[in-house]
């Protein structure tokens, strides 16, 4: 994941996401797992704010978040969620899948480079973010 400037972009976790993820990085299945530690190292350059500052259009746990692939043109819609609560077919896509942890916390208009299974190449830009009602 980078921008324009070769550095990743910077992102903004609300501090109830950030308290349920660290938890989840607790168990060492998770924490020490390639994606737990990929996850953990995006956590680490997180700017941790209040759920109720968090500013609109960002991506948090149950985001519905519509992206647009730049390189080829396609539309998706996916749901950030919990591993658990992960369904492909349901474009629910998991914290620790590569393309999660990622999205978490990107703004709109932001992007990410992603190579998608089968080595495939993709520019994903964030053109909407619907947050659920906190729980």
């Amino acid at each position: 994941m980078s921008n324009s400037s070769g550095l990743p972009p910077s992102i903004t976790v609300s501090s109830h996401d950030m308290d349920r993820l660290d938890a989840m990085l607790e168990s060492p299945a998770v924490g020490q797992s390639p994606a737990g530690l990929a996850l953990a190292q995006e956590l680490n350059r997180a700017t941790v704010v209040a759920p109720d500052q968090m500013p609109p259009g960002i991506v948090m746990m149950h985001s519905r978040v519509e992206c647009e692939d730049e390189l080829h043109g396609d539309k998706h819609v996916l749901t950030l969620v919990y591993p658990r609560e992960a369904n492909v077919d349901e474009g629910k896509v998991s914290i620790l899948a590569p393309v999660g942890t990622a999205l978490l916390g990107l703004a709109v208009g932001q992007s990410m480079d992603w190579d998608a299974p089968g080595g495939r190449k993709l520019r994903l830009r964030v053109t909407a973010v619907h947050n659920a009602t906190p729980n």
